[in-house]
């Protein structure tokens, strides 16, 4: 029997609009539906303070073993030496991991936000950008990728504690051991965000960064395709200053039913179905790009190497935010994005972000890309008419990939 009717068509309506639209937001996927189950369980009703065989409630005796196996199997998924899968969300691990080594005021060097860095990077409306002193590297303005050379000659000038290296915007690998190498130079610490590309990595199509990092922090949706959160991964040496930052530093209660749920995508990642899930990913991303270009889209860094497009509109005389708004209008979801070196501001933009992960989760294949592609083009070019065409063309193509259903 449902008692809130409001809410619950709500969800109904939210339910259509997946499944009837073609999500491209690079940070958004789709769960299993043992993902989701373990997610809507008797587990929400549990607190657990504190950690495995050291809480502050009693009755966690099943609970222990639920976290324990989360930590075990993310261990084992990322060759990992110590993990906590207690963070509420990448933010609160990248906060975590901050203070766990580190003062107020010390610098960190990081990558600008607008160059494809993430609001915990330093931004200055964030925590992280008012606690600590962060100076910024970014991407070259003729190539658009990352100038390891001069990451490298800026940390010899600013001498930073910490460097972070991955990033929410940016669609190159990144060579840790490069930063591994700028790291020893300046004597800091290395953390790695790996939230866009955790599932890459865990699917062995990107270098897995915790052989070279001394803290990896992450999302556990996006490409790694499980529950929203957040999880740490470090040296074991610094386990017991990163548990005791995430509790009782910044956190309380564990959500215990969203690691029952993380546990369940660390053992789904750990699939030879979840392997080729990532390959395609890839596939699907280049092959999206290469017929983006042809119908003359300018890209950053001119293609992709991962789950992620940025594309500048500079040249097809629309800006970020009416792009994002008449793509939406037809069915298809982006988000708008600043490019490096943007003239617009952060609610404007001069760009948009797209992704392939969730489509790819869908079923979708290559030789979608093209179709994709053509309606994005056509959007543009009809500056928001033919809705009703556009949104027919869109429905032809989610009707082959049927998504779960309350």
């Amino acid at each position: 029997m449902i008692i809130d009717r409001e809410i619950a068509n709500l969800i109904l309506d939210e339910q259509d609009r997946q499944i009837n639209n073609i999500e491209l937001i690079a940070s958004e996927n789709f769960v299993s539906n043992d993902v989701l189950h373990a997610m809507g369980t008797i587990l929400t009703n549990k607190y657990a303070e504190g950690y495995p065989n050291k809480r502050y409630y009693g009755g966690c005796e099943v609970v222990d073993k639920i976290e324990s196996l989360a930590i075990e199997r993310m261990k084992l998924l990322f060759d990992a030496e110590h993990v906590n899968v207690q963070p509420h969300s990448g933010s609160q691990a990248n906060m975590a991991v901050y203070s766990s080594v580190l003062k107020h005021n010390d610098t960190i060097l990081s990558m600008d936000l607008s160059h494809g860095g993430h609001l915990t990077h330093g931004s200055s409306v964030n925590f992280s950008g008012k606690t600590y002193n962060f100076k910024f590297y970014g991407v070259n303005r003729g190539t658009g990728v990352i100038d390891y050379d001069e990451v490298e000659s800026l940390a010899l000038k600013v001498r930073p504690r910490l460097i972070v290296c991955g990033y929410s915007a940016y669609a190159r690998k990144i060579d840790f051991k490069r930063f591994r190498e700028i790291c020893d130079a300046v004597g800091a610490y290395m953390m790695v965000d790996m939230a866009h590309i955790a599932g890459l990595i865990a699917g062995g199509v990107h270098e897995n960064p915790t052989i070279y990092a001394d803290f990896v922090t992450t999302t556990t949706h996006k490409t790694l395709r499980g529950p929203r959160g957040g999880a740490i991964l470090c040296k074991k040496e610094y386990g017991e200053k990163v548990d005791k930052s995430i509790f009782p530093g910044i956190q309380g209660g564990p959500l215990i039913h969203v690691i029952a749920a993380k546990a369940v995508c660390f053992k789904e990642a750990m699939s030879d179905n979840f392997k080729e899930y990532t390959k395609n990913i890839i596939k699907n991303s280049q092959r999206l790009a290469e017929e983006l270009k042809e119908r003359d889209f300018k890209l950053v860094s001119d293609g992709t190497d991962n789950h992620l497009i940025l594309i500048d509109l500079t040249n097809k005389d629309i800006t970020g935010k009416e792009c994002e708004k008449l793509l939406d209008n037809v069915g298809i979801t982006v988000n708008k994005n600043c490019i490096p070196f943007d003239t617009q501001g952060a609610l404007i933009t001069s760009g948009i972000r797209i992704g392939t992960a969730a489509i790819t989760t869908r079923g979708f294949s290559e030789h979608e890309m093209p179709l994709i592609a053509d309606i994005i083009d056509g959007v543009i070019e009809s500056k928001g008419n033919n809705v009703e065409n556009f949104r027919k063309r869109v429905k032809n193509i989610t009707k082959h990939f049927p998504l779960f259903r309350y």
